[in-house]
């Protein structure tokens, strides 16, 4: 079906501005379930065309999306859920900000690329939930290293009989933290082992040398599945390990290098991985080694490790099949 009209939506917490881009007709319509009925009754009214004509745009806001991607999917409507930054990139200069003229941009925006664009799928109520779990633990794990922190310095200056209120309330914080982050490993983990899909590509994804639990339920989330990255190429680009050149004309030759333009939680992670692969895998730890000893970079050279091990990740999802190393089938 080609689109013959693009309804760009800017969604804030309590309301959307919506904005037709052939009609430039706006209106403002609350963001709960009967803004949405109202804004699908008033589309209808103002094209004369059926919803499967109209490309539905907004930006990624999470929370506040969220409920309208929800209410689209059970209407069976499509739909596109952009990051705010593509968005704000292909614009060009702009000056200034208002919900009403960011409602006709992102309209623009759609019917532009609405031969390019691909409708959002949302993700099953499992993984939505290994996403909040997943945010909740990181929120956590971030909190207890704050406060082990301080604790450490502060040992270092106070007398701990001066201030004993002080230092026993920073340990048992630290200590219920520790509980917490346990209980929500553990509701992941019981998430995982019954939803049937996850399980089957968390198993395949730890066969993999240096991914563990974080990285595997990480992973699940970020592709909804390995459904929103065709290949491994691509997810190396979303995670910033991809290498780039820069390159023009005679006066500019750089070394290639990796984007700052990345998801930096599954970067680090992606850094652990290696780290612990080249410490587990024989095949990984001699081919370390042995570019550093020719002189290479250990960054560089860590970054490759990174790249493989996405590689093999996106290769047991494809074929169904755990890892299998292969120097222990060499000759």
């Amino acid at each position: 079906m080609k689109f013959k009209e693009a309804l760009g939506i800017d969604v804030s917490k309590k309301t959307i501005d919506v904005n037709l881009y052939c009609k430039r007709d706006y209106l403002q319509f609350e963001n709960t379930v009967k803004g949405y009925k109202a804004l699908l009754v008033w589309v209808k009214r103002q094209t004369g065309l059926a919803m499967d004509q109209v490309l539905i745009c907004f930006e990624h806001t999470g929370l506040y999306s969220l409920p309208l991607a929800v209410f689209l999917t059970g209407q069976n409507i499509t739909f596109c859920m952009e990051p705010s930054l593509q968005i704000k990139r292909s614009l060009g200069l702009v000056r200034g900000k208002d919900d009403k003229v960011d409602a006709r941009r992102i309209s623009e925006y759609a019917y532009l690329r609405r031969k390019l664009l691909k409708p959002f799928v949302l993700p099953s109520l499992s993984v939505l939930r290994l996403q909040k779990l997943l945010s909740l633990r990181e929120r956590m794990v971030k909190q207890r290293a704050g406060y082990i922190s301080s604790l450490k310095e502060h040992k270092c200056k106070l007398k701990q009989k001066d201030y004993e209120l002080y230092f026993s309330t920073h340990k048992k914080m630290v200590h219920y933290l520790g509980k917490q982050i346990e209980t929500i490993e553990k509701e992941m983990k019981e998430l995982i082992t019954h939803d049937e899909k996850m399980n089957e590509l968390y198993l395949l994804m730890v066969s993999v040398k240096g991914v563990g639990f974080i990285l595997a339920s990480t992973l699940l989330v970020a592709t909804n599945c390995f459904s929103s990255f065709s290949d491994s190429r691509k997810f190396a680009c979303y995670a910033g390990i991809a290498p780039f050149e820069k390159q023009s004309g005679t006066s500019l030759n750089m070394k290639s290098r990796v984007s700052h333009y990345a998801d930096k939680r599954i970067k680090s992670l992606l850094n652990l991985a290696a780290l612990a692969a080249i410490r587990s895998d024989p095949e990984l730890r001699a081919y370390y080694q042995k570019r550093v000893e020719m002189g290479k970079s250990k960054m560089s050279t860590l970054n490759i490790v990174r790249n493989k091990i996405v590689h093999r990740i996106f290769a047991v999802v494809k074929r169904r099949t755990p890892y299998v190393p292969l120097y222990q089938h060499a000759a």
